[in-house]
């Protein structure tokens, strides 16, 4: 049985840059915004900037390894957001690193997807193998709008991000067989809208009825249970969501059962 260290041990962070503007209501309370508040940052939060960490996938250590080793599940621009229109004149160097790191997974979620045609490399094709890349919904008119147009674009690993959810959402006819993956969460923050279990099982309903793989991942800070308004610390909306116990067909890395073989594979052929 995998420890919760060991289950998390997949995964790997990178943000080449920070900042974000707010493009509709599921950024209203937005956490980077939150975050930089709360460490006193001196730059709005609207403004991106490139950090230090840009070039961490090609980075490597004394003994010429790379610091993110082979077979990661590297969660890519989260303080951010990867199709933003200020970061144009960055992006094509990131899709070259994840190209070069063809050993590793990059996944990022976007709310701008209608952008993502204008900002693919040259040598996208169907897609790179080792990028997934999730479509962020918060609203039923969200996911009217981006959901056809996510359904279009060249992509081998498509999710769905329900989040933060704040109404009741009905996606079914998205979902389709391109569709790998549903995950769906509340909001944090002292300011956030209502996230009702209601809406959650829907989601849930809707993917088990497709065979979809679906994922809660957290409360958020006001959760409604039958009727009933929680207040979830921050610390326990992780482990709240987790304790309802309704993913489905979700492995022990927290993640479709798919992309954890996707990064053994990666491994296995990395250490031949």
């Amino acid at each position: 049985m995998n420890t919760e260290n060991e289950k998390l041990n997949i995964y790997a962070d990178w943000n080449p840059w920070h900042g974000c503007t707010k493009i509709s209501p599921g950024c209203k309370y937005c956490y980077v915004y939150r975050q930089d508040e709360m460490y006193g940052s001196s730059v709005a939060s609207s403004v991106c900037r490139k950090t230090q960490a840009f070039n961490l996938p090609v980075k490597r250590k004394r003994d010429k390894s790379y610091k993110i080793p082979s077979g990661k599940i590297v969660f890519t621009c989260f303080t951010s957001d990867f199709l933003l229109k200020d970061a144009d004149q960055w992006r094509e160097e990131c899709w070259q690193m994840m190209k070069e790191r063809s050993d590793l997974l990059f996944y990022f979620f976007t709310k701008r997807i209608d952008r993502l045609e204008e900002c693919l490399p040259a040598d996208w094709g169907e897609g790179y193998d080792n990028v997934l890349i999730g479509c962020t919904v918060e609203n039923q008119a969200m996911a009217d709008y981006r959901l056809p147009i996510f359904l279009k674009l060249p992509i081998k690993h498509k999710s769905i991000i329900v989040s933060p959810i704040i109404e009741r959402v009905d996606i079914s006819e998205y979902l389709t067989d391109e569709i790998e993956e549903v995950a769906v969460g509340g909001e944090s923050g002292v300011e956030a809208r209502l996230c009702d279990f209601e809406w959650i099982l829907f989601l849930r309903e809707q993917c088990v009825a497709k065979d979809i793989p679906f994922r809660f991942h957290q409360t958020g800070a006001r959760f409604v249970k039958d009727g009933k308004i929680y207040r979830i610390p921050r610390g326990y909306q992780l482990v709240q969501a987790a304790k309802a116990n309704i993913d489905y067909k979700i492995g022990d890395y927290f993640m479709p059962e798919k992309y954890a073989k996707l990064s053994e594979n990666i491994i296995r052929e990395n250490s031949d």
